[in-house]
């Protein structure tokens, strides 16, 4: 019972704190400035290539850009589809299927 109510308070504070930025951008009440709001651009890109980038070119804590790195080729080709179609869901079924492929196949 007590990490129901844990996970239900959790939740609620996590809720309320994000809800409130919200709200509070929403109603003008919170003026970002521009140079922080044009800094914003760059946290998600900054993100995800922190999240992807260590998948495709680490293998067991080491630099690893060959040929037989099924996920760095896999990845090439998912640039290659977003690139062409400008399609997310193709671009992540491309990458995926690849990746099959090239693990199946080598």
């Amino acid at each position: 019972m007590n990490i129901w109510l844990v996970m239900l308070f959790g939740g609620l504070i996590t809720f309320g704190m994000r809800f409130s930025l919200i709200y509070l951008l929403a109603e003008g009440r919170l003026h970002i400035p521009e140079t922080m709001r044009k800094a914003l651009h760059y946290v998600p890109p900054a993100v995800l290539s922190a999240i992807i980038f260590p998948e495709l070119f680490l293998h067991d804590q080491e630099l690893h850009i060959a040929l037989d790195n099924f996920r760095l080729l896999a990845g090439l080709v998912a640039v290659l589809v977003a690139w062409f179609s400008k399609n997310t869901l193709l671009t992540i079924i491309a990458g995926m299927l690849a990746l099959f492929l090239l693990q199946f196949l080598g």
